[in-house]
């Protein structure tokens, strides 16, 4: 079976590149990938392949069914929204949608989900059990895809045994992958600050109440509740990346300054209480300025909990598809995917494709500018994906 999946793969390999070519070259923001849609409709139709549409408004989900359909049944995720990024890249499949850009890799993901349909579709007869595939919209955009598509029973009719997916990851060279199992990625919140004081003129401060000085005691007091108040052993990230007065000058100090952030952790007893933490210490804070603050927390993805009797095996099966030193082991991350929904439902299998090659300057992170792939990925991923459905189907 082995050598049948990785002999298809690559008979595959060029289709597959052209299919990510025209994703990577016609992104769409997070539930807006109407045209994305419809091309990953339209494969799966030339392949014979049945589907339903809609889900999410712009989810698909396809079945393929082997012999004895209701033996066992594997879903499958790959994400199909792209991000708000200028493209810098001098490719010829370059982003033609000016500000949109395919820099997390998820043109990717629904390239290499095309080609294993097609492969799995072609070996239907040589496994049991049912392929649940789902392609997802807004993986980028709270409140995410697949917290929308299970409200919408996407994990039922059939009812998966299981799901996985993979995610690009350039700090791996091509030809690798890896796993980590158990708790890998961090639960994600975003923190909508406003400070509000009273603005005037800055060469007399003391007929303001200034909003800028307020949001820089602000700030530092927030960070203290990762470096004082969180468990050391159980990692948390607090950042803002976004700090702007409305209106201020040089002379003029503003009535209100506003920033967003977000917050990271592993813990949900902990992420609970570091909410109304920050709120209260934010409020008290600003008031004992004389201003006022209004710290709004829009709660996010859960972290991601990979599987561990499911993820070792998927290692070892790895393994056994491309070698030893080929399937490595991964440190956590504090990033942060909306997979994680499903891997709070149903066991979950989330694990890393090498993108990288170094030689070739093929190195750029994700959600950057530059970012790009070395398209043998798509040879190895769209077989190991095929190899490792039918071990899970299997087991």
């Amino acid at each position: 079976m082995k050598a049948i999946i990785k002999r298809k793969a690559n008979q595959l390999h060029a289709q597959v590149v052209n299919w990510r070519r025209h994703i990577h070259a016609h992104p769409e923001l997070s539930f807006e990938e109407y045209e994305t849609s419809k091309y990953i409709a339209s494969i799966l139709t030339d392949l014979g392949i049945d589907y339903s549409d809609g889900w999410a408004k712009t989810g698909i989900v396809a079945i393929i069914t082997g012999k004895n359909p209701k033996k066992k049944v594997v879903a499958l995720r790959a994400d199909i929204d792209a991000l708000p990024i200028l493209e810098k890249n001098k490719v010829s499949y370059k982003s033609k949608n000016d500000g949109v850009m395919h820099a997390c890799g998820h043109d990717v993901h629904t390239a290499n989900m095309l080609g294993a349909a097609a492969l799995l579709h072609s070996l239907k007869n040589k496994f049991e059990g049912t392929v649940k595939i789902i392609f997802q919209p807004g993986e980028e955009k709270l409140p995410g895809g697949a917290s929308m598509m299970i409200k919408e029973g996407v994990l039922e009719s059939p009812k998966p045994d299981l799901i996985m997916a993979l995610h690009v990851h350039p700090p791996l060279e091509v030809g690798t992958v890896g796993f980590r199992p158990g708790v890998y990625m961090a639960s994600a919140d975003e923190l909508y600050v406003s400070v509000k004081g009273k603005g005037g003129h800055a060469a007399v401060p003391q007929n303001c109440i200034d909003p800028i000085l307020i949001t820089s005691h602000l700030i530092t007091a927030l960070q203290q509740l990762v470096s004082r108040r969180a468990n050391p052993n159980m990692p948390s990230v607090l950042s803002f990346g976004k700090i702007n007065s409305i209106g201020g000058a040089t002379n003029i100090i503003p009535n209100e300054v506003r920033l967003e952030g977000t917050f990271r952790t592993f813990d949900e007893t902990w992420r609970k209480q570091a909410h109304k933490i920050m709120k209260h210490t934010a409020e008290s804070l600003a008031a004992s300025m004389g201003g006022v603050c209004d710290f709004t927390i829009a709660k996010g993805y859960p972290f991601l909990l990979n599987n561990e009797s499911l993820t070792r095996e998927m290692h070892q099966a790895a393994k056994a598809y491309m070698g030893d030193k080929q399937a490595v082991s991964l440190p956590i991350r504090m990033t942060a995917e909306d997979f994680a929904f499903y891997s709070h439902q149903i066991p979950a299998c989330f694990f890393r494709l090498g993108t990288g090659n170094k030689k070739r300057r093929i190195s750029s992170s994700v959600h950057t500018d530059t970012f790009n792939i070395d398209e043998e990925a798509l040879l190895h991923s769209v077989g190991l994906t095929s190899w490792l459905t039918i071990q899970a189907l299997k087991s």
